[in-house]
């Protein structure tokens, strides 16, 4: 009887569970593509964690808090790993619709890749679009990046500065003797006598037109 009632059970979830059923998904993973040398094989016990934590999704649902590892139903597995699943209904003999088994698994795709060391590429739901990846956390904070940017323009601009102001003041050290030299001789007039130009007689050197000097004053006393 129990023999009788457990093949019973195996052909309806056969006829649930198959390709193309309905609300069946395919999935495919790549776990040698992944993972390389450090590769796992595909065995029972990682059918089981799928299926564990398909059923742990689903009971995130609304309204489907009683699902169990014994709703999901695994078939058509092969050693490329490939498969179908259906979630069936624990109440009635029919799988959960699509629409419910699609919104839980984009919900935790994250928890399902991490469980299999896997991500959207290598662990493919054929059916149900990847959702993008959680924002990583960078190792350095953005304010400090904005703010070494801001406080090398600020150095570069003052460095600028000072060099701008010391070419200025040697300019200036070497204009000033050439403007003494100009004002030097802008100083000393020149006059103009009969249409031609004289030399002012200078106050502190005074020269003596001997033809000029009377005879007692060329002689020096004794």
């Amino acid at each position: 009887m129990l023999w009788l009632l457990f093949l019973l059970v195996t052909t309806s979830h056969a006829e649930l569970c198959k390709p193309d059923a309905e609300n069946a998904f395919k999935v495919r993973l790549s776990i040698k593509t992944a993972l390389g040398d450090q590769s796992y094989t595909w065995d029972t016990n990682e059918e089981y964690l799928f299926r564990a934590m398909v059923a742990f999704s689903m009971r995130k649902v609304p309204n489907r808090e009683a699902t169990e590892i014994s709703h999901v139903l695994l078939c058509n597995v092969t050693q490329r790993v490939s498969f179908w699943f259906v979630v069936t209904d624990p109440s009635k003999n029919h799988t959960l619709p699509a629409v419910e088994v699609q919104s839980a698994i984009r919900m935790n795709r994250n928890r399902i890749n991490n469980a299999f060391l896997l991500n959207d590429q290598t662990l493919e739901f054929l059916k149900i679009p990847a959702t993008l990846a959680p924002p990583t956390d960078s190792a350095v904070p953005v304010w400090i990046i904005i703010f070494g940017v801001v406080f090398c323009i600020v150095i570069v601009a003052i460095t600028l500065l000072i060099l701008s102001g010391i070419r200025q003041r040697r300019r200036k050290s070497k204009g000033l003797p050439e403007v003494e030299d100009a004002e030097d001789k802008c100083e000393t007039p020149i006059t103009v006598e009969n249409g031609i130009p004289c030399d002012p007689l200078d106050t502190k050197e005074v020269h003596l037109n001997e033809a000029f000097v009377p005879e007692g004053e060329r002689l020096t006393p004794l």
